[in-house]
């Protein structure tokens, strides 16, 4: 069973996992009305479960979401002892309790992916229970002291691994600079980029910005030169094809720029829980692979300059590009199904073991 839901970052990793299985029988655990179920129906048995967050105060509030996850656990239960499952991967977020708990209940073996530098909450308050933690940075072993941690990397599409063509009629030697909002998209740092971009264009850039599709001023610059979209699919592409990337710092994000080797201005989204994008871009930027700024410092000045600056020296983009490549874990997603596959077969010998020791007795 593989739990994942919500954003991409919890499910393009599962994905990216679940391919290397191919053995292996797999269903899926999500939620409804989330990305999963456009993604997951059409390879793997999809089965939802109502679930929510876990507020910051105690209150009635807490009090129903402890009896939605008592009722998820009782149902993941079901589904576990019904499918005769023999483990479960999951990759954090709300979805990752009720599957961890119902999980443990039955004695499978459970290993959690945590992508974060900062682990969730859930990641901190349940990993104990885990049988492995499989971590994308290794910072986050610090915050997880009674877990079995186990450096990993995070998975990515195989896309992210080799160049393809971008599909877009930009210059094979003009400079490029991607702009990624994230998912939580970025309307004060789009309205940076417009007041940036016609000097970064006089400069010989070229500019495609991923602006989201919340920016009410999403069209009031236009040029040549200038890609405004909201999004655009072929972000492997993107990112091989890019000088420079100035984006947020989600996992996933950062995990996409350390394979494709692209150095980047990391502008982490002020309102991330506990504000571990900062704690993600601060990896980056300790070895060189990224420059970091604040959202609430940052000005159209400074990130025309910066970009500017980075434009006019090859070298130090070379440089953040090597320190982006060290950074990175190609065969993550080969290490994480290992990881699944070998504890599948320990928990199957362990079995057979006191099934035997059983009919001695």
């Amino acid at each position: 069973m593989i739990a994942a839901s919500g954003t991409g970052g919890h499910l393009f990793p599962a994905i990216a996992t679940a391919e290397q299985l191919p053995q292996v029988k797999i269903e899926w655990l999500g939620v409804p009305d989330r990305l999963e179920t456009q993604l997951v129906p059409t390879t793997y048995p999809l089965h939802t479960i109502e679930v929510g967050g876990f507020q910051q105060k105690f209150g009635l509030g807490t009090l129903r979401i402890f009896a939605k996850l008592l009722l998820s656990v009782l149902r993941v239960r079901k589904l576990l002892k019904k499918g005769k499952f023999q483990a479960v991967l999951t990759t954090g977020g709300y979805i990752a309790a009720p599957a961890i708990l119902a999980a443990r209940s039955l004695g499978l073996p459970v290993v959690l992916h945590e992508s974060n530098a900062l682990p969730g909450k859930v990641t901190r308050w349940l990993s104990p229970l885990c049988t492995r933690v499989a971590i994308g940075f290794e910072a986050a072993a610090q915050y997880l002291p009674r877990a079995q941690t186990v450096y990993v990397g995070t998975p990515v599409r195989a896309q992210f691994r080799t160049p393809s063509s971008l599909g877009l009629a930009i210059p094979p030697e003009a400079p490029l600079i991607v702009v990624v909002g994230g998912s939580q998209g970025a309307v004060s740092l789009n309205q940076m980029v417009r007041q940036c971009a016609p000097s970064w264009i006089d400069a010989g850039a070229w500019i495609v910005h991923l602006t989201g599709e919340s920016d009410p001023e999403a069209n009031r610059f236009s040029h040549p030169h200038y890609f405004g979209l909201p999004f655009y699919n072929n972000m492997a592409a993107l990112f091989h094809r890019a000088n420079l990337a100035i984006s947020r710092a989600g996992a996933g994000s950062m995990t996409e720029l350390a394979m494709t080797q692209t150095p980047s201005i990391l502008v982490p989204y002020p309102y991330a829980a506990e504000d571990h994008q900062t704690r993600n871009a601060k990896v980056f930027a300790d070895v060189g692979a990224a420059l970091l700024f604040s959202q609430n410092l940052l000005t159209s000045e400074i990130l025309q300059t910066k970009v500017l600056g980075l434009l006019r020296s090859p070298e130090t983009l070379q440089q953040m590009a090597t320190a982006a490549e060290k950074l990175a874990v190609p065969n993550s997603a080969e290490l994480l199904a290992a990881l699944v596959k070998n504890l599948m077969v320990e928990n199957s010998d362990s079995k057979i073991h006191q099934d035997s020791h059983c009919k001695e007795s």
